[in-house]
């Protein structure tokens, strides 16, 4: 009886084992499918991080890069700078007539759009600095952590929104002393900084969609540079889009470079012109909205494909 008993404890004490074994070796298999799925989710946050965490990491990543590389931050400056220095003095008498005179010199007329094509140059560098972080190896680290892709687009929008601030800032200050003058006074100077940031948002989208599409430093130029000078000459940028041609003026008419432009230069030569600035701000965040949501769209999709 005893050794019957022996033998039945025993009995009953592997099957214990066995299945606790076999619930540690479930807790396993489910503790590392729940790391995977941490690690592989697109739209996550780090764990500890949160949304604030992620957009901060890398907000403060991708302006180390620029500090690292000022080289970069120089040329995206010089090229708007040598547009309003060269174009208000070369040009400035003959376009002066040009826009009709009216106490309006060309300075005060071409600083807004300069501001703008500050914007678009620093957006369209976003791009590639997404490309020299894919060609390094850095992106696919941020694509299999468990960033939010939001987040991670958001910081990198703000690290540019900080260098068009900055830049465009200058770029006022230049102006005013080449002889601008801003009808809003400082006030008006800070909303045009702002329209400034609002027009960058769809430009720093398209051109890391193209750097994410492409994964090419060179493709992602051409695609920026293509499009960078052709949209600022058939908009308002340098002349009344009134003068230009007719099929120009088609154009300008669904050019977002001419919205930002009007929205600027009506602070700078109109006052607080709500007329010109409301639905042109409208138009901006409407394409905010849905170049940022592609951008998102191909984050998430580069993600599906690195963890698969």
């Amino acid at each position: 009886m005893s050794r019957g008993g022996d033998g039945e404890g025993g009995e009953n004490g592997k099957r214990g084992e066995g299945r606790e074994n076999r619930r540690d070796g479930e807790a396993g298999i489910g503790d590392a499918g729940r790391l995977r799925s941490a690690v592989a989710s697109p739209r996550g946050s780090a764990p500890g991080n949160g949304f604030l965490g992620d957009v901060w990491t890398n907000f403060k990543r991708w302006n180390l890069k620029a500090v690292r590389n000022p080289f970069v931050l120089v040329v995206s400056l010089l090229n708007p700078v040598i547009f309003l220095v060269l174009f208000t003095e070369v040009f400035g008498q003959v376009a002066t007539g040009a826009i009709g005179g009216g106490g309006v010199d060309y300075v005060s007329f071409l600083m807004p759009a300069i501001v703008i094509q500050v914007a678009l140059v620093a957006a369209a560098t976003s791009g590639i600095g997404l490309v020299q972080d894919i060609e390094d190896g850095m992106f696919e680290k941020v694509l299999v952590s468990p960033m939010s892709r939001v987040g991670v687009f958001a910081g990198k929008t703000l690290s540019e929104v900080l260098r068009i601030s900055v830049q465009a800032t200058l770029i006022l200050g230049l102006g005013t002393l080449l002889g601008a003058r801003i009808a809003t006074g400082l006030p008006g100077a800070i909303a045009i900084v702002g329209i400034a940031i609002v027009f960058s948002v769809w430009f720093t989208a398209f051109s890391n969609v193209v750097a994410i599409k492409t994964r090419n430093s060179e493709a992602t130029i051409i695609a920026a540079n293509v499009l960078q000078l052709p949209l600022l000459f058939v908009s308002s940028a340098f002349l009344p889009v009134e003068i230009l041609p007719g099929w120009i003026r088609a154009i300008s008419g669904v050019n977002p470079i001419t919205y930002g432009v009007d929205a600027a230069r009506a602070l700078v030569l109109d006052g607080w012109a709500w007329e010109t600035i409301l639905p042109s701000l409208a138009v901006l965040l409407a394409l905010d909205l849905a170049f940022a949501s592609i951008a998102v769209y191909y984050l998430d999709r580069a993600s599906s494909a690195t963890v698969d």
